[in-house]
């Protein structure tokens, strides 16, 4: 029994908190209607994917990003496979600027997020409107994707803090 060492615990369980953080936002689709606010929404998802494959990638597997799109696709009501498209090339796109980047830089990282988001609302609407035929509200998506660029610097500084504790552990 004291074999299990408090450190270790709180070690395997920060390495695994994007994960469960991950898993836990496609589960529980949350939104503000309760609030009166009708147009306010931000993709969380979005923003989790894109700094932890940018950043750490090596805390959240592209095969767990796959099955957190199928999961957010069943719980939407929205054709299986289109979150886990969406976010695989969010993984890709992030792959492809942290390979290209020498030096880490918070503005540039907000700035290709913001391209980022646009990129995959506009293919996710226009495969569900052409392909599916789901009747898409555009602004919707406009506004999901300006709040998701604003909420970016605050999830920057949390993700940021809690990657710097995973690398405490880690060196430990």
């Amino acid at each position: 029994m004291s074999s299990l060492n408090k450190s270790s615990f709180l070690k395997i369980f920060l390495s695994y908190l994007p994960i469960l953080m991950l898993f836990f936002s496609v589960f529980n689709e949350f939104d503000f209607n309760y609030l009166k606010l009708e147009y306010f929404s931000f993709n969380f998802v979005h923003i989790l994917i894109f700094f932890w494959t940018l950043r750490n990638p090596d805390h959240l597997s592209y095969l767990a990003i796959f099955f957190a799109g199928i999961i957010n696709d069943v719980v939407i009501g929205i054709p299986i496979g289109i979150s886990s498209f969406c976010y695989l090339l969010l993984c890709s796109v992030t792959a492809y600027i942290r390979d290209i980047t020498l030096s880490p830089n918070f503005i540039k990282d907000w700035i290709s997020l913001l391209f980022t988001i646009l990129l995959i609302n506009s293919i996710q609407v226009l495969v569900l409107d052409l392909i599916f035929l789901i009747t898409v509200d555009h602004m919707n998506y406009l506004i999901n994707s300006g709040f998701t660029f604003l909420f970016y610097p605050i999830f920057f500084v949390v993700f940021n803090f809690l990657n710097q504790r995973i690398s405490i552990q880690q060196n430990d």
